[in-house]
């Protein structure tokens, strides 16, 4: 009965327990609070990132809630991608960090990390969620992760929330190289 089900949930094309479709674009969200991090000479500063930025180039997109746990889930994805060396003028990976889900009182280390991470990797796009507004707009599950590949206009490819297995990660790599060919 269970096979029955999920395999109906894929056939439709819906994220279990997000609102998020196959060959749809996501669900608009603006973060104002924080929001994207954009790197000045040595320093960061942040403006606002809206969800409708994100047609124009393939991406690999990754929300994880503000937990050290969670964010060594897909971290061999991250990895990856990085070691792809994909062509940054059709491919951008996306991180959005959910601060408003991070473990009571580590807000500030989380907020210093993904600076961090910012500066080791300039060409990604780096998002700071402070009110979790992304994880509520996306019906996503809290204390989690979420990967989600995006064709150059914008629509959802592949979506999956959690840690990814090894045949999913080479699933998302595949697809990332394939959709920049198109």
């Amino acid at each position: 009965m269970k096979r029955i089900f999920g395999s109906l949930f894929l056939a439709l094309g819906v994220a279990w327990g997000t609102n998020i479709t196959l060959n749809q674009p996501l669900k608009e969200v603006v973060v104002t609070d924080k929001g994207e991090l954009i790197l000045d000479g040595g320093s960061i500063e942040y403006k606002s990132w809206d969800s409708k930025t994100l047609p124009g180039k393939v991406r690999i997109l990754q929300h994880i809630a503000g937990r050290k746990s969670v964010k060594a889930e897909n971290q061999p994805l991250m990895d990856k991608i990085v070691a792809e060396h994909f062509d940054d003028t059709k491919y951008q990976t996306t991180n959005i960090i959910n601060v408003d889900d991070a473990i009571m009182g580590t807000g500030l280390f989380v907020r210093g990390e993904t600076k961090k991470a910012k500066k080791e990797h300039p060409k990604s796009q780096v998002v700071m969620d402070n009110d979790g507004v992304v994880q509520k707009a996306w019906d996503l599950k809290k204390q989690e992760s979420l990967i989600v590949v995006l064709d150059k206009e914008g629509k959802v490819r592949f979506v999956h929330e959690g840690k990814l297995s090894d045949a999913q990660m080479q699933q998302v790599l595949d697809l990332a190289k394939k959709l920049q060919q198109e």
